[in-house]
């Protein structure tokens, strides 16, 4: 619990919200008293807080310090009286959305995206002639709630959200019967003839006599597996029976890898609207399912052996949702751009000659969040990529092009430079990857300046592309991977500039990887001003890589180089790194590293102990060691790092003398691999045995020569 005063401060963060208590006073003497009521509870005074944000008025405030909830006892409902509260004096339409919310067990953390869609299928979203819009009517019910912490951030998945066990526990006393949680055999839920809304917390086998109540739910409209782990399996029963409900609007099967089918009496579920077979084992799909004329979500999301989809998928007009990430499509089915409501579709695929043209995407004038469009060898005409009309569609935030990875003929080159040409996207475009394009040099829009919302790029496996575009000219941009350029010689001026821009080029950049760059030799960077809040360089696998990387970067805290065995510069001037990693780089000009340096790897080298030392004299605030695959290094050095190190691993180095360890005292965890005499240290060290146990037992985590001492 917290004091009154923490309680105080809470409450006061979600109810006043563009102004403060002190303007208030009226509202502050109010707001004490409920904040006393909440017994230093942190949820309540939230949720409290959330629900008068926004409201000055003292009538509202006194009807919640004054609620004859508060004179309920919690052994009558085991229900807080403030999240009572804050549940009666929600808006109709708000309370309908949270008690479906008592579908999910405890803990169970789940998308924004995924509930409203949950929400939608329900029929739950009142839409209007002034928000016709689904999809942001059910983010501002969300947006309600999550304000009022009915809903918060997973502290583990930053993308998913949970609800506290209290907030479930709320939930589940307001749906009563209607919603039942199968959770194991533990479970207490029993299905009735009430029960509308089913989830299942999956096993690794569902048997039969899990189900053997569902008959009893003959209006069930909901049946929603969840916490589904690697491998699950389920009774054919279940399927025969889920299928005589023709009440279903929500049918998830999601995780049951025995699914290998679906049968064609999918189409007795007239009602459906959500479908959700991701992570099945599921190859196709019966053209029955096409007469399922109401459905708006089909998730299929991993289900790595799916090959194609119905032949009539035009037919479902109604489709908002089509998420086919992670299968192996070849081809759309004809007929995609009649889909002309559908706001998702993760991803397009183009045919050899069959299926849905690259054209059809023009239909779809409602895309919005991620796109990828693959298998773009096939396009036969430049037209029809200027046809899917790429450029008007605003909401598109993400963007992937890709060729075919083994289409390794760069005479049609050309030909994808004109394709690529007709594929600009709107302005909007947040991140876009291009792969596999056989093009020599990329159309003017890759890299153009009004592209400012751009915050990440990612150029893949372009083999015979010569140049790289003004990337620099990109304000926003954040996050760029250049990788798989083998005919890229130099990177001098134009990846900078094309002249067009006036600000300092790459002014937002944090991260930049070089990788498997066969033909790069040089690295020009004339200006310090470029890079200035980069933060990580990666440089991999670049082996004829000579001259320098960019001298000034202020701004660096990691640098990985492997693999550049020709490298022979100096490092960045870069005194406020902590992460340095080098592999295979011999040729490289080493200096005494930065005293601020926390982690550091050294693999494959040739150097021997007096560099070593001489890199390491600096280095006062060391905390890790990685030492792999260096057969010249015999020791470490004893006197400053021997003070600060708290992880330090070898591995591979045959000539590694271990005597000296013992003076690293701040250790916490030590690892040793494939040294001299490494099973003799194995054998000094055994837990509570060995000779040199009492040297190491302090150290929480010991593994030495493959086998866990500690």
């Amino acid at each position: 619990t917290l004091s009154n005063d923490d309680c105080w401060t809470l409450f006061a963060k979600h109810a006043f919200v563009g102004t403060t208590p002190s303007t208030h006073p009226d509202l502050k003497a109010i707001g004490e008293a409920i904040v006393k009521r909440c017994n230093g509870l942190p949820l309540a005074a939230k949720t409290l807080g959330g629900l008068l944000r926004c409201k000055l008025d003292a009538d509202e405030w006194n009807k919640i310090l004054h609620s004859n909830f508060w004179d309920i006892p919690n052994t009558a409902s085991n229900i807080l009286p403030a999240l009572a509260l804050s549940y009666h004096y929600l808006p109709s339409h708000l309370k309908r959305c949270f008690a479906y919310c008592s579908i999910f067990p405890k803990d169970y953390e789940f998308e924004k995206e995924e509930l409203i869609q949950l929400w939608m299928a329900e029929g739950l979203l009142q839409l209007s002639k002034d928000n016709g819009n689904p999809e942001e009517l059910g983010n501002e019910y969300f947006k309600d709630l999550r304000l009022r912490s009915f809903f918060q951030q997973s502290k583990g998945e930053k993308s998913c959200f949970v609800m506290h066990d209290l907030i479930s526990d709320l939930a589940k006393s307001v749906t009563g019967e209607f919603i039942c949680r199968l959770e194991g055999s533990g479970g207490s839920c029993v299905i009735t003839e009430k029960t509308r809304h089913l989830s299942n917390v999956q096993e690794f086998y569902d048997v039969r006599q899990k189900f053997q109540s569902l008959p009893k739910a003959k209006c069930l409209r909901a049946f929603l597996t969840v916490k589904s782990s690697s491998y699950c399996s389920v009774s054919n029963v279940l399927m025969h029976d889920l299928l005589m409900k023709s009440s279903l609007r929500v049918l998830s099967l999601a995780g049951y890898t025995n699914i290998k089918e679906l049968p064609k009496e999918i189409s007795n579920l007239k009602h459906l609207r959500n479908l959700n077979l991701s992570k099945t084992s599921i190859t196709r799909l019966p053209n029955s399912l096409c007469t399922v004329y109401n459905l708006q979500a089909l998730t299929l999301h991993v289900c790595s052996d799916l090959v194609e989809l119905p032949r009539d998928m035009g037919r479902l007009i109604n489709m908002l949702y089509l998420d086919i990430r992670g299968t192996k499509l070849t081809r759309m089915p004809e007929g995609m751009g009649k889909l002309k409501d559908i706001r998702i579709l993760t991803d397009f695929v183009i045919g050899d000659q069959t299926g849905s043209s690259i054209n059809e995407l023009g239909k779809l004038k409602h895309l919005r969040g991620r796109l990828a469009i693959s298998r773009l060898k096939n396009v036969v005409n430049a037209r029809d990529a200027k046809d899917a009309n790429l450029k008007d569609k605003v909401n598109l935030k993400e963007l992937k092009l890709t060729w075919d990875e083994y289409y390794d003929i760069a005479g049609d080159s050309k030909h994808d430079r004109e394709v690529l040409e007709q594929l600009e996207p709107n302005t909007n475009l947040k991140h876009l990857v291009i792969g596999s394009y056989k093009g020599r040099r990329f159309p003017e829009w890759v890299g153009h300046l009004s592209f400012s919302n751009m915050i990440s790029l990612e150029l893949q496996d372009c083999k015979f592309c010569i140049s790289l575009p003004p990337l620099g000219q990109l304000s926003s941009l954040k996050s760029l991977s250049i990788s798989g350029f083998r005919k890229v010689v130099i990177v001098g001026e134009e990846f900078y500039s094309n002249g067009q821009a006036s600000t300092k080029p790459f002014g937002s950049l944090e991260i930049l990887v070089f990788e498997n760059m066969a033909g790069w030799e040089e690295w020009l960077c004339r200006s310090d001003e470029a890079f200035s809040l980069l933060q990580e360089l990666r440089i991999r696998d670049c082996p004829k890589l000579i001259k320098s990387i960019p001298k000034h970067l202020p701004s660096l805290k990691k640098l990985v180089i492997a693999n550049c065995e020709k490298l022979e510069c100096f490092l960045p001037r870069t005194p406020g790194i902590c992460e340095l990693e080098l592999e295979r780089c011999d040729a490289l000009q080493l200096e005494p590293l930065p005293c601020g340096l926390r982690k550091l790897g050294i693999k494959g080298s040739s150097m021997n102990d007096s560099i070593l030392e001489q890199m390491l004299k600096h280095c006062t605030h060391l905390d890790e060691l990685i030492i792999s695959g260096c057969s010249n290094i015999k020791s470490l050095p004893e006197d400053s790092v021997s003070i600060t190190l708290k992880k330090l691993r070898i591995e591979q180095c045959k000539a590694f003398n271990h005597s000296k360890i013992f003076l690293y005292t701040s250790l916490e965890s030590l690892k040793i691999k494939g040294t001299k005499n490494c099973p003799l240290l194995e054998k000094r060290c055994k837990k509570e045995k060995g000779k040199d146990w009492a040297n190491i037992s302090h150290i929480p985590v010991i593994e030495i020569g493959g086998e866990v001492m500690m």
